[in-house]
């Protein structure tokens, strides 16, 4: 939660920071832990437990910002689809590999726009999120189910130059 709500993000990355650009980053940063637990057979239990506590954190504030009990239900329904769409997306592409897929997937999902999967905040959040992921994959599970979880610091990500132009 914390790396999500990083000022760069809004501020020199170019997300909105808005309800549905922090919603995007949280998931974002979820789905980066929650597949690097998921590798190690005995965390995914730990996973389970992030995930739970990501989903009661979503209702309670729900009903804080007034929405009717006969209406939560509903609105995270919506909030689970939007998480599993997000991280099959991220997931496929980045167990693939494939930085286009990946690149495709955050313009769409944190700047709400596919065309723009070139331009230079989609190429720094894309070299943001290999950082992240190569720095949770060398890291002892043991240090994350500690509590340290080894993000990539935004603010040293550099926009990477285009390739092939």
């Amino acid at each position: 939660m914390a790396q999500s709500r990083r000022p760069e993000f809004y501020t020199e990355y170019g997300v909105a920071d808005t309800i549905d650009g922090r919603f995007d980053l949280i998931v974002l940063h979820q789905t980066l832990l929650l597949r690097r637990l998921t590798r190690e057979g005995y965390l995914h239990t730990l996973a389970q437990e992030i995930f739970d506590t990501f989903c009661r954190d979503m209702d309670g504030n729900l009903r804080e910002m007034g929405v009717g009990d006969l209406a939560v239900p509903k609105r995270m329904l919506k909030f689970g689809e939007a998480f599993y769409g997000r991280f099959n997306a991220y997931d496929q592409a980045l167990a693939a590999g494939d930085r286009e897929m990946l690149a495709a997937a955050l313009a769409r999902n944190l700047f709400g726009d596919t065309g723009q999967a070139g331009s230079a905040p989609i190429r720094r959040v894309t070299a943001y999120v290999e950082a992240c992921e190569a720095a949770l994959s060398a890291a002892d599970p043991a240090a994350i189910v500690a509590g340290t979880v080894p993000f990539a610091d935004p603010a040293t990500i550099a926009t990477p130059a285009l390739t092939g132009a």
